[in-house]
């Protein structure tokens, strides 16, 4: 219907009404109307142009909405019923037969508010069985059939609100509300006996729900709540939940499904990378596609009752827009820390590829010419005079001294024993090389070569910090794995006091140790002694 169509109607319900009441009226005049008579009259058309004049401008506002329709229907089969009371008897037979069918459009809005439809067989027999009831006056009219009315408007509307989430139960409080207050006076009537007891609170409460209706429908409350409310949620710092489950919480809709579309395979994937299908166009599932310019970006699977508003399903799709934008950005930004990480994690890897190896060259080199040239000066010694022989022995005591600096220089770059031995092996030797005691409580279990490298350099490291600066009695370390994570602990009883800023030393294990996704930290107060732990991940 054009939109002058419609507010032709309002002219038209005017007319209607002014000759209903006439009639009415009529024969109060030809018999004897009272003053109460016209003020009743004047209300009765009141509620009838209102009913109508809301309808219209719910009807022109919201189109998509069947309520300004209802509202319409409702004021129009109100100023028919009124035709009951003329004096007129073919007006009075018209008018009896449309007495009550206002409540059939009036209930029909409440239960359906705020799209008119509803997608539930119960609800759709409820409301069937209202405009059945209503049609029948001489049934509806009766205490049993107002009481019926009333019960079912009431229970049909609070399960629907309890039912619903996210915007739609917002939109369902004014609804529940107005069915509430509808079921109210239809119950006061009923006890009353009489369908024209009480008719001003009456007329009040069917004129204030054409109003709550429409005012509540033109201004989408319920919209502006959900929007705010998702932009306000995808905005926050917190990001734990997923967009997906963001999406389901603010619209309702907890069988929702986001997918990202991938333009090289040409299709959507959800957050686990599985394929999304989108449902055939004649499922009760709908789709919205979010677009960038030209281009979808994302496609949203919902019920169809969740963004059956136009002006809902642009602001969802706006403000998905932006999320799946950020959340993209969110993506590469991850995936390019992901490769620093792994970029650490190889260069501390291919440093102790080279230690190992250097380690290697060492013995197999140096250290193997020193053991030749110790061999030489023994022959050279044999037979030698008493000064020759001298002088061979002083070489050898400092050809002996370089051979152990060289070899703990190979240590220090990479012991041979943890290679070989594993942790428990390196660090058995590392302590009896110590010049204090040193408890071990170590795991034999062996581990990843990058984390025993870690562990091992921590416990080196920490030794040697007491031995240079802790003036301690005992120490000791203690390594172990604990939920997927080698704990690593050097303790002692030592003047405390340490930093790891104090030295390059720590600062460079904290780096080796956070490469591998590790974490090192220190305990040290003052006269209270030092514990250096790591945490390294082991699978």
């Amino acid at each position: 219907m054009s939109r002058s169509l419609r507010f032709g109607l309002l002219p038209a319900a005017v007319a209607l009404g002014v000759f209903a009441e006439w009639a009415a009226l009529r024969r109060g005049f030809l018999e004897q109307t009272s003053s109460s008579d016209i003020r009743l009259a004047v209300a009765d058309f009141t509620v009838g142009v209102v009913l109508v004049g809301c309808g219209v401008i719910g009807w022109d506002r919201r189109p998509e909405s069947w309520i300004g329709a209802l509202l319409v229907a409702t004021g129009f089969s109100w100023f028919l019923g009124t035709f009951e009371a003329s004096g007129w008897p073919g007006f009075a037979a018209f008018g009896s037969l449309f007495v009550t069918l206002y409540r059939g459009f009036l209930s029909h809005a409440l239960l359906a508010y705020p799209s008119g439809r509803v997608t539930r067989r119960s609800e759709r027999s409820a409301i069937i069985g209202l405009y059945l009831l209503s049609a029948v006056a001489v049934a509806a009219n009766t205490v049993a059939g107002t009481l019926i009315t009333a019960c079912v408007v009431f229970v049909v509307a609070a399960a629907r609100y309890l039912r619903s989430t996210g915007p739609e139960r917002r939109a369902r409080l004014v609804a529940v509300t107005a069915a509430t207050a509808f079921s109210t006076v239809l119950v006061v009537k009923a006890a009353a006996g009489n369908d024209r007891a009480v008719p001003w609170a009456y007329q009040i409460v069917i004129a204030l729900i054409a109003v709550v209706l429409v005012t509540d429908l033109v201004r989408e409350r319920w919209t502006e709540a959900t929007i705010t409310g998702l932009v306000v949620d995808l905005g926050s710092s917190d990001g734990s939940a997923p967009l997906r489950d963001r999406l389901a919480v603010a619209l309702g809709d907890p069988s929702l499904e986001l997918g990202y579309r991938l333009s090289e395979r040409d299709a959507y994937v959800d957050d686990s990378g599985r394929v999304l299908e989108l449902p055939d166009p004649r499922s009760s599932r709908a789709v919205t596609i979010v677009r960038e310019g030209d281009e979808s970006v994302a496609a949203l699977v919902h019920d169809k009752a969740v963004l059956d508003d136009a002006e809902l399903l642009e602001s969802v799709a706006a403000a998905a827009r932006i999320a799946v934008t950020n959340a993209r950005l969110q993506a590469e930004v991850r995936s390019q820390v992901d490769e620093i990480e792994a970029s650490r994690r190889r260069i501390v890897e291919a440093g102790d590829t080279q230690r190992q190896r250097l380690e290697r060259e060492l013995r197999d080199g140096a250290e193997h010419r020193l053991v030749e040239v110790a061999a030489l000066l023994e022959e050279a010694g044999d037979g030698a005079s008493a000064d020759f022989a001298a002088m061979v022995a002083e070489a050898r005591v400092e050809l002996e001294g370089a051979q152990a600096d060289l070899r703990e220089f190979a240590r220090g770059i990479h012991p041979r024993a943890l290679a070989s031995g594993g942790l428990a092996a390196a660090l058995a030797d590392l302590a009896r090389r110590t010049a204090f005691p040193v408890d071990l409580t170590v795991a034999d279990d062996r581990f990843p070569a990058p984390i025993e490298a870690a562990a091992y350099f921590v416990c080196s490291e920490g030794l040697a910090n007491i031995g240079k600066y802790a003036q301690a009695s005992r120490s000791a370390i203690e390594v172990g794995r604990r939920d997927g994570i080698l704990a690593v602990a050097v303790r002692d009883d030592g003047r405390g006091g340490a930093s790891l800023d104090a030295g390059s030393g720590l600062r460079g294990l904290a780096d080796r140790i956070e490469a591998l996704g590790g974490r090192l930290s220190l305990e040290s107060s003052p006269g209270r002694g030092t514990v250096l732990s790591a945490e390294l991940p082991v699978s």
